[in-house]
């Protein structure tokens, strides 16, 4: 079974909704936001404070949803769709309509969950990096 790259639909919107609800409860005022360095300010402190456990999921994929926003304001040709395969539909995101994505959802959880320390600014540095070196080799 092939993956179908897809529009967010509804039920993703509100889904990813839900999860930038919680994560605007960490600022004074949510249009904070909108700004690159609080989003990653704000996973970094969220995981050094161990605000959230291993087992809150909801919580470790919207840290990951606040990663995925923050990749998509700093690569313009990023956004946002629905990945639909085997394992049931993922939020992605997408390189203009190329097939190259990225799951942002389960990157900070998966580490969390696995004990691996994070140092977000590193790993947002990576993830850009690994998605330059993925575009070169599909041109």
């Amino acid at each position: 079974m092939s993956d179908n790259i897809e529009p967010l639909n509804e039920n993703d919107l509100e889904l990813l909704a839900e999860y930038r609800s919680w994560l605007f409860g960490h600022f004074d005022d949510p249009q904070q936001y909108e700004a690159l360095s609080f989003k990653l300010e704000l996973i970094q402190t969220i995981i050094d404070n161990k605000w959230v456990s291993k087992e809150e999921t909801f919580k470790l994929q919207a840290l990951g949803i606040c990663f995925g926003d923050a990749l998509e304001q700093e690569i313009k040709e990023l956004s946002w769709v629905a990945v639909d395969d085997e394992f049931g539909r993922d939020p992605a995101l997408r390189f203009l309509s190329t097939s190259t994505v990225v799951f942002p959802r389960t990157a900070v959880s998966k580490r969390i969950e696995d004990d691996v320390e994070i140092d977000i600014y590193e790993m947002f540095a990576g993830f850009q990096k690994a998605i330059k070196i993925a575009l070169e080799k599909q041109a």
